[in-house]
């Protein structure tokens, strides 16, 4: 009877609050003569803050055409924000700039959606030894990062020295299937110079300096422990899929709605997402160095506490993950 209770009232209450609020939409159109969509796009500027709050407005209308215009194909945007604007009543000759700024928004709003199909594709076809553009991916990892070490074989134990479990790395692919190669690959070739210190590193991990205040805290024993303890690295690959699987959960749950608001002016796309793969992996290897961990079976702390503090830096509507694939300035006109 309590559970019922409790959740009577709860549907009470939100259906009151919807009300109130369509109530205080009301009034303040009527107050200011703009619609909600108007007083968005001309108090808040580009970026994130922006275009989160249009597609909130749109998501929660009352209207099916305003809900179903943030899936709309990109090829039917313009004809979405002339719908748009004829049922808002807003005549674009006398607010022409609100045509161009709700136009960046559902570009920006529908290229997340369409980047979510794209990397799911990717993470659900498996990696495939028989198919010659899978293989020829592979070799090419293997020659960015290891260019003046040649295969000797395609099943080889060669394989573990860029951080693979065995002899053949098709069956590490498992989790993320292609996408997981892909983002390796992006990595090794593109920031070919970060990419190849990272795998050096966690073959021959460095010892993270101790403050002067952090030597002060710790004890004789500490101390003592601390000398002989030995920096611990990681299978570079490996972490490489995790760290892919890491990415997918923040596109997939919206997390990096605020970072690729900010650095895509208009549709986000997969070269973002590996752009922010890179910065994932470079900022993970410095996080692990910092926290030092005993051994290797601290991965899954050391990755939880990361991950947590990307979310954090999500949270900050202004968040760009990656300050060198910083956002166009033609954000700034929109």
């Amino acid at each position: 009877m309590k559970h019922f209770l409790r959740m009577f009232i709860q549907v009470c209450l939100y259906f009151y609050c919807k009300f109130l609020w369509r109530c205080l939409k009301f009034v303040v159109r009527k107050l200011t003569g703009r619609c909600e969509l108007q007083r968005i796009c001309y108090n808040t500027k580009p970026g994130a803050a922006r275009t989160m709050k249009i597609e909130a407005s749109l998501k929660g209308s009352k209207s099916k055409r305003l809900q179903t215009s943030v899936s709309v194909h990109p090829d039917a945007i313009e004809k979405t924000i002339d719908d748009i604007m004829e049922l808002k009543k807003i005549n674009p000759d006398i607010n022409p700039q609100l045509g161009v700024s709700l136009q960046a928004c559902l570009l920006q709003i529908v290229g997340y959606r369409n980047l979510v199909v794209e990397v799911e594709k990717l993470r659900r076809e498996p990696y495939d030894s028989e198919n010659p553009q899978h293989e020829e991916m592979l070799l090419k990892l293997w020659k960015c990062l290891k260019p003046n070490s040649p295969l000797k074989a395609r099943i080889s134990k060669q394989w573990c020295e860029i951080g693979f479990q065995g002899d053949d790395p098709k069956t590490d692919f498992r989790g993320m299937g292609l996408l997981g190669l892909y983002n390796l690959v992006y990595f090794a070739e593109w920031d070919t110079e970060v990419a190849q210190q990272v795998l050096s590193d966690s073959l021959h991990p460095k010892y993270r300096e101790v403050s002067k205040k952090e030597l002060s805290q710790l004890s004789k024993a500490e101390w003592e422990k601390k000398k002989f303890d030995k920096a611990i690295g990681y299978s570079f690959a490996i972490v490489g899929i995790n760290i892919t699987d890491l990415a997918y959960n923040l596109l997939v749950s919206g997390a990096l709605k605020t970072h690729f608001y900010n650095v895509a002016p208009e549709a986000p796309t997969l070269t973002h997402f590996q752009q922010t793969f890179c910065y994932l992996m470079h900022e993970f290897h410095k996080f692990w160095v910092e926290e030092d961990p005993l051994d290797i079976m601290e991965f899954n702390r050391v990755r939880e506490k990361f991950h947590k503090r990307i979310l954090k830096q999500l949270q900050n509507p202004e968040m760009a993950l990656c300050p060198h694939f910083a956002a166009s300035e033609s954000l700034i006109n929109m």
